[in-house]
């Protein structure tokens, strides 16, 4: 699928008024195009590399909103609840709609988010050949090490991830491996119907839905993988689960928030990542105008 066709699908989540409004936007546009941004009682707004731009169009209501979530999840909203309340929505093609709003506790936890305030719809794209740039620097001897890969939000990190991962699990410029995906959130290989909307690959296995941690310890229980990969690491029992699994000899590929080796070091989360050793290779994103600059350092 094209970058704008991407782009279309994804808008077909938004109420019609708001669909309208998007696809009125240049092709050239839809294809650059990374999120929309939904918030009540302001203009829908579409963010592309050189920014955020108003669309012109009446404010979004909240009922709007509320629509938005009916539409991607099929009106079967108990079927998302688990997700809407940690604050985002994964729909069919890998696009996710990030959530705000009023939290409804319960013992001390959300339990479900009310009157919803703002929406973000990332939309997910396939990139062919995103892993080209650094693929060579991170196989040396032909096989994938273990890898980091680290940049702040919307940079291009799962982009990147889901390339490397299909490139990995299809030999083109490597090894073939068989990869085990730990997809939380269902960003990277958009599963529907248990089928990949995105490529991931022949030789790769998804778990999906489930913590991360819980997920690749499951596929390392039951897949045999090669390869173990995860995106966006975010909690302490991820980084436990990353430990356990370097201890059986698996490849790990991971991503994770941040713009350099010193951010790694100062955070208490990452800094097990360095001090176990886990990867070889540090892979940086950063954004010069339009495009996305990817940097190489050796860790050990």
């Amino acid at each position: 699928m094209t970058a704008a066709g991407s782009f279309v699908q994804a808008v077909q989540a938004l109420p019609l008024r708001l669909r309208q409004e998007a696809l009125s936007l240049p092709e050239g546009d839809r294809a650059r195009a990374e999120e929309l941004r939904l918030r009540a009682g302001w203009p829908m707004t579409a963010v592309l590399p050189e920014g955020e731009r108003p669309l012109g169009g009446s404010p979004v209501e909240g009922r709007e909103l509320e629509q938005l979530v009916e539409i991607a999840s099929r009106a079967s909203l108990h079927t998302v609840l688990d997700q809407v309340r940690r604050g985002y929505l994964t729909f069919e093609g890998g696009h996710r709609i990030g959530l705000c709003g009023t939290a409804a506790l319960r013992e001390g936890e959300i339990h479900a988010l009310r009157a919803i305030s703002s929406a973000n719809l990332r939309i997910a794209r396939q990139v062919k050949g995103a892993a080209a740039p650094v693929l060579d620097g991170l196989c040396p001897g032909g096989r994938l090490a273990d890898t980091l890969i680290l940049a702040p939000p919307g940079l291009g990190k799962t982009t990147l991830l889901r390339d490397l991962i299909r490139s990995v699990s299809e030999g083109e410029g490597c090894t073939p491996l068989r990869v085990s995906l730990a997809d939380e959130r269902g960003e990277v290989a958009a599963m529907y119907n248990g089928r990949p909307q995105l490529e991931v690959g022949r030789r790769t296995d998804v778990a999906e839905g489930c913590p991360k941690a819980q997920g690749l310890m499951l596929l390392l229980r039951a897949m045999n993988p090669q390869v173990l990969a995860v995106d966006e690491i975010t909690a302490p029992e991820d980084v436990g689960a990353l430990i356990t699994a370097a201890g059986c000899g698996v490849t790990l590929l991971a991503t994770a928030h941040g713009e350099g080796r010193a951010g790694l070091e100062r955070r208490p989360l990452y800094r097990p990542l360095l001090d176990e050793g886990l990867f070889r290779f540090l892979v940086r994103i950063r954004r010069e105008g339009e495009r996305r600059i990817h940097t190489i350092e050796e860790l050990r």
